[in-house]
This record gives C-alpha cells, structure tokens and sequence, in this order.
C-alpha cells in the first residue's frame, strides 16, 4: 500500500501558473488522474469518494488552465498538460499513476500516455476526438451541426469564435442549466435519461459553474488546442491504452476512436451499440477498474 498522500489544493508550476487541485478516494490508493471534459473543472462527474475508497483509488482532478481556480496559459497546446500533470504528479508525490480523460480531457489524457511513458501506467480516452489533421478521417461526419461550427470557426477564424464565446460563457455562468439546454436537441434518449439524473445534473451544473467562474478563456484554449497541432503522435504511445465510446455519439463521433485505434498500437478499443457521448459517466467506474488491475474490462452496469 502507498503512503498517505500530503493534502493540497493548489500547485504552483515551473512557469509560476498556479493550479487547482482536489483529491477524492483513499489518500494511500493507487493514483488515477481524471482529465474534465469541455467545459469543465476539478468538481466534474466522478464516482462518489466511498466507491473510490473501497476500491482502493486515490482520484486526481485539477482545472486546465484558464477554468475555474487555474491560471491560464495562452497558447497552450493539448501536449502541454503532460507539464501540468507533472507538477502536480510532483507536489504529490507520486511516481507512477494511471490517467483518464473525458471528451474534452480524453485527448490530453492521450498526450500524457505518448510524453510520459515512464510515469503512466495505463491510460483511458473516453469519448475523444482525434487530431484535426488526421489523414484518412472525415472529422466532421457524423457530428452534430452545432459541434461543428463551433470547431470549424475555431480552427478558421479564431477571432470570431472568442467574440462568440466570452458573452454565451458570461450566460452559462450565470446559468449552467442554459448549457444542457443548448445540447438537448443534440442527445439521445439514453444521454437525456443520464444527465436528467439528479445526481449527475447536479455534479454537471456545479462542474459548469466552477469552469466558467473565473474567466472562458478555460475553454477558449481547449477549442483552440483541440483544433490546432496537438504536439504529439499517437501513434508513438507505448503504454496500454483503453478508448471508450458511445456509437451513437454525435458531439465527438466514434470514428475518431476507431482511428485512433488503428494507430495506438497498445490499444483496446470499445464502442458500446446503444450509448452516445454521456455514456462515458456510465462507464467511468470500470474503466477505472481497468486502469488499475490487469483484468478484462467487465460490461458497463446500468445507473
């Protein structure tokens, strides 16, 4: 068993950024980060802290630059969280550790698999995009049209989608309920039966909060990272690696896993028939399973 871990909500990294920092789970279990989606925060969907603390895991989640308690780093790349996941690895006291990413947060959990090898154990991208200059992908197919234009403006005219952005944030931090509003149209029966949970909704609208309370430069940045050069290949990750999604996902196609399947050469891939994108709160408890026992991964249990 590992040694309790110091408590801390904040790190402060190299380049003098501070971090914020929340732990849940056992303090002496085996360290998992979970990367949130976009928007998100530290506070996003989790497994409670008892289910954590039976199974001996120790959850790591901190806000990317920009959302809630973070500074922002301007210009940051999707391979720039390995340096964050370090200072904060660091401040920790942890040498090897597992990590997890959802939507937003599955494609940094990636670059962390690809710089790190010698500190990631395993890694899990739930519901993730691929690269937008992926050879061979039709990135857009399959998506919904609102997805769409948001990263096509994004990747195209970035000024613009700023000028967007700052005033429907300042809106959905008055208002995260106006968020889930705003993506109904796009979800299907079984992703409405999810975030129509009391539990879930409420983690997701105190998640939306957290990530916009300071700033939406947060998700800013993720947009432009997400549509610009990630600064690695996928193709060179070494660790195991488990990519989750939903086939009926519209906000993040299941195609972009399967690409991503095909290039990660220590990959397992599932795509479950009937889940879309919030499928991935669903499955979030096995996967950690998997992340941290060398074990199959067992079928998804119903909420």
């Amino acid at each position: 068993m590992r040694d309790l871990v110091p408590t801390l909500d904040r790190v402060r990294t190299a380049d003098g950024r501070l971090l914020r920092v929340e732990c849940s789970g056992d303090p002496c279990g085996q360290p998992v980060f979970l990367l949130h989606g976009m928007p998100g925060s530290r506070v996003g969907p989790r497994p409670r802290s008892m289910f954590l603390y039976q199974r001996g895991t120790l959850l790591i989640s901190y806000d990317r630059p920009g959302y809630g308690g973070s500074d922002r780093r301007p210009g940051r790349r999707v391979v720039d969280v390995a340096e964050d996941v370090t200072a904060v690895a660091d401040a920790l006291g942890l040498d090897r550790f597992a990590v997890v990413g959802r939507s937003g947060g599955a494609p940094h959990a990636l670059a962390c698999a690809a710089v790190l090898p010698d500190r990631v154990t395993r890694a899990a991208a739930l519901v993730t995009l691929a690269p937008r200059d992926a050879e061979g992908l039709d990135w857009f197919a399959g998506m919904a049209a609102s997805n769409i234009d948001e990263f096509r403006t994004a990747f195209t005219d970035p000024d613009r989608f700023v000028a967007r952005l700052i005033p429907r944030s300042a809106a959905i931090r008055s208002d995260p309920a106006r968020l889930l509003e705003e993506l109904r149209e796009d979800l299907t029966d079984d992703d409405r039966s999810i975030v129509s949970d009391n539990g879930i909704r409420s983690m997701l609208m105190r998640n939306y909060q957290e990530a916009l309370r300071t700033s939406p430069y947060g998700w800013i940045d993720d947009a432009l990272a997400l549509t610009g050069a990630w600064g690695f290949d996928p193709a060179e990750i070494r660790v195991p690696v488990l990519l989750w999604h939903g086939a009926k996902d519209a906000f993040s196609p299941a195609s972009h896993s399967s690409w991503l399947a095909d290039r990660i050469p220590r990959s397992t891939s599932i795509v479950e028939p009937s889940a879309a994108h919030f499928g991935a709160l669903r499955a979030l408890p096995n996967v950690l399973s998997w992340l941290l026992a060398d074990t199959p991964l067992p079928q998804t249990p119903p909420l």
